[in-house]
């Protein structure tokens, strides 16, 4: 398989893995977790997101508890009849009240046997005439026993039977927080069965209010169809605690209520009465209750903004399935193009970075009431990297780190980049290819050593080799290995030039240029030894080679055997005979094109070959 097919494939493997995976995991509690902060958050940011037109809030607040506090909570059935009657002539769609009596004032009274008497019979009068003039929601609670059976807690009997809707003018209070007790979700219809009292508190006010038959299979409402069926729809909420109108029930008791403004402008809205006091339990944690100074909300203020939602159709929507799968799809194509080219670190930046730029589309289209997944991206980019990561740790990654290792030794870190770039390995199993091999020595070199000592000779060799390799790496040779006093360089066994004799000539001329200028060194560094004049021979030829690691199971190392590499090795010995500095074969010439300026020309007989090779002394190569 070839190295772009791989790499394609496993650019897709991840893509797809890591969007199958982040997919998958968003349907866990542990990323709804992560998406319900991100979610909460844009609630935070965003404070109150809009008007409600439709709701009223109806508070038992403090004052209400203070003006009342000679009369039980109990036996308060008169005030709520009271404050029902002054929001049916203020106009309100509807009144919902959020307490449930277990037995009413009237009933109990009885109970005591206590002698009959005018109010012991019509306690309850004011109430009863609110329950009975309609558009009057009950609440009732659904509740668990220690058996585990499900029953509800209904208004007192006597009240029930003054509703004109029966069972229809009752609806179930219950709210549905989320693992972490924040409520961001609610229930419709609880039970679809017509003839229970199977419908929320909120939809029972919402369709009174629409003039919906709460008897009908489903319910087209706020521009949406809402089934008879138990499946849950998320809160639009309309802003922090106290946002939606609120008036103390205080004020609904004073004799000038209606010509209250506050008041006034309940008409046209469903209204709920409902606790909110320093003393009630009924307080649950919303979107609105995270970060610094968050408060939470009452029970009664939940229900108006449902019924907000009910009505306005503000309903905040996931993405669909395949909207949301093509989302995290296009951000995996993107970052998994680079994941597989950055280097780690630059990787671990850019997964943080596009991590952290995720957050925006979720936050910008959250006015809109669309929720954009932010953890699940967020998690199939994560993964993404991981996978590129671990692709890198592992297979090919491991052999290219091998390569590495083992070619920075010949060539030069560009052209080792290069090589490598290119996904065209060395089959260091050995390979056969046309290549130029060169070898240089430096001429009297072991009388020069005669006269130097053991670390003045190795202090020369390092300074020549630094200055007579540059040109090798320069023209992307590779330095196969030092022998003494000589270098031998291969061209075009690594790398992918197709013009590696000239190179490989190029790199001879400036090798001859470093012997020059390293002449004036050795006068400098050893002035008085009586060393002759230094001077270098090179020997270039360009044939086939086998290329490849080659060595004993101690020892090895990847370097080029055959004719080619001893004809070479051979040239550098004539330019002694031939007294020139670089000795290149015709084939060497004819193979680096035109502007090759040649002196001297000899056919010779190579030692080691049958045949005889054209040798030509090559005195620069002009550029092109």
């Amino acid at each position: 398989m070839s190295p772009a097919r791989k790499t394609l494939l496993r650019y897709v493997a991840v893509v797809l893995a890591s969007c199958a995976m982040a997919v998958g995991l968003a349907r866990t509690d542990w990323l709804r977790s992560a998406e319900n902060v991100y979610y909460d958050y844009w609630h935070v940011f965003s404070g109150k997101r809009y008007e409600p037109v439709h709701t009223g809030f109806v508070v038992m607040d403090d004052d209400t508890l203070v003006a009342l506090k000679d009369d039980p909570l109990a036996f308060w059935a008169p005030y709520f009849g009271r404050a029902m009657d002054v929001l049916t002539q203020a106009g309100a769609s509807a009144v919902g009240l959020d307490f449930i009596y277990q037995v009413s004032a009237e009933a109990w009274l009885k109970k005591l046997n206590l002698p009959d008497s005018e109010i012991s019979r019509n306690y309850d009068t004011p109430l009863r005439a609110a329950l009975a003039s309609g558009n009057k929601i009950l609440i009732t609670h659904l509740v668990e026993l220690k058996n585990g059976d499900l029953t509800l807690l209904l208004p007192p009997e006597d009240q029930r039977y003054l509703l004109p809707g029966g069972i229809h003018d009752l609806g179930i209070a219950n709210l549905f927080p989320d693992e972490d007790k924040h409520i961001r979700r609610f229930f419709p219809v609880m039970d679809p069965d017509p003839a229970k009292p199977g419908i929320s508190f909120a939809m029972q006010l919402a369709l009174r209010a629409a003039g919906k038959d709460p008897a009908q299979p489903g319910w087209e409402i706020g521009g949406n169809t809402v089934p008879r069926e138990p499946r849950q729809l998320m809160i639009g909420y309309s802003g922090p605690p106290g946002t939606v109108p609120t008036v103390s029930m205080n004020a609904l008791l004073a004799p000038d209520a209606l010509s209250n403004p506050q008041v006034q402008a309940l008409k046209g809205k469903v209204v709920i009465i409902a606790a909110n006091n320093a003393g009630t339990s009924d307080r649950h944690f919303t979107p609105y209750s995270r970060g610094a100074g968050a408060d939470q909300m009452a029970g009664g203020e939940i229900h108006a903004n449902i019924v907000e939602t009910i009505l306005s159709g503000r309903y905040p929507r996931t993405l669909p399935m395949w909207v949301e799968v093509l989302y995290v799809l296009a951000l995996l194509i993107i970052a998994t193009h680079y994941f597989l080219r950055l280097h780690a670190g630059w990787g671990v930046a850019l997964a943080i970075g596009m991590g952290a730029v995720l957050a925006l589309p979720g936050f910008v289209f959250f006015p809109h009431d669309w929720v954009v997944p932010v953890a699940e991206p967020q998690a199939a980019i994560a993964a993404a990297f991981l996978m590129t990561l671990g692709l890198r740790l592992t297979g090919e990654e491991r052999q290219r780190a091998m390569m590495r290792q083992t070619f920075s030794r010949y060539m030069s870190n560009e052209l080792v980049d290069r090589l490598l770039a290119s996904g065209k390995l060395p089959d260091l199993g050995g390979e056969t290819k046309v290549v130029t091999v060169l070898f240089s020595d430096i001429r009297g070199f072991t009388t020069i050593s005669e006269k130097l000592s053991a670390h003045e000779v190795v202090e020369m060799l390092n300074e020549y080799f630094n200055r007579v390799c540059e040109p090798i790496l320069n023209n992307g040779g590779a330095v196969d290995k030092y022998i003494g006093d000589a270098v031998m360089a291969v061209f075009g066994s690594l790398d992918t030039y197709p013009d590696h004799a000239r190179r490989a000539l190029t790199a001879a001329i400036g090798m001859a240029e470093a012997a020059a200028g390293f002449r004036a060194w050795m006068h400098e560094r050893f002035p008085d030894r009586g060393l002759h004049e230094f001077g270098i021979g090179v020997g270039i030829h360009t044939g086939e080679a086998v290329i490849g690691n080659i060595g004993s199971a101690k020892r090895i190392e990847f370097t080029a055997i055959g004719d080619t590499v001893n004809a070479a090795s051979r040239l550098e010995g004539v330019t002694k005979d031939m007294q020139c500095v670089v000795a290149a074969s015709e084939a060497t010439v004819r193979a680096a094109g035109p502007g090759v300026r040649t002196g001297k020309e000899e056919t010779l007989q190579v030692k080691g070959r049958a045949e005889p090779i054209r040798v030509m002394e090559v005195l620069g190569v002009e550029a092109l």
